[in-house]
């Protein structure tokens, strides 16, 4: 049974950082393209930034860029979201998600993650 499990959410100051993590058991993480969702209240789940097989190939939402950074360490099988510079519009519940594409496509779209974790909540007070 296939279960992914995010950690790093926590409360933290704007200006502040938080590095989300990323695991999964059952799931070779090294062998699926990666993503971070985030989950406003009120709002709909947006892609937040992907990554492909190797890391070499990313992807950031213009909200996050120059602040985020996806990456990636399949040895550990682990995925990381480190978010600097975090502004209260950053606060959500923020998902994991594994997708299986073939090496070196990265992907945008929700409907192709196949396994989801729980969600980390992150919240970012002004």
């Amino acid at each position: 049974q296939v279960q992914v499990v995010e950690s790093g959410g926590g409360l933290v100051q704007a200006g502040g950082s938080l590095r989300l993590s990323c695991t999964a058991s059952g799931l070779t993480l090294g062998k699926h393209a990666m993503g971070w969702f985030r989950q406003a209240p009120g709002k709909e789940r947006e892609g937040v930034s992907f990554i492909n097989w190797s890391g070499r190939n990313t992807y950031y939402a213009d909200s996050v860029k120059g602040r985020f950074t996806i990456s990636r360490d399949n040895a550990k099988n682990t995925l990381y979201l480190q978010m600097n510079s975090l502004k209260p519009k950053d606060t959500a519940m923020y998902y994991c998600a594994a997708a299986s594409l073939s090496y070196g496509v990265v992907s945008t779209e929700e409907r192709s993650y196949n396994y989801w974790g729980q969600g980390t909540q992150v919240t970012v007070s002004s």
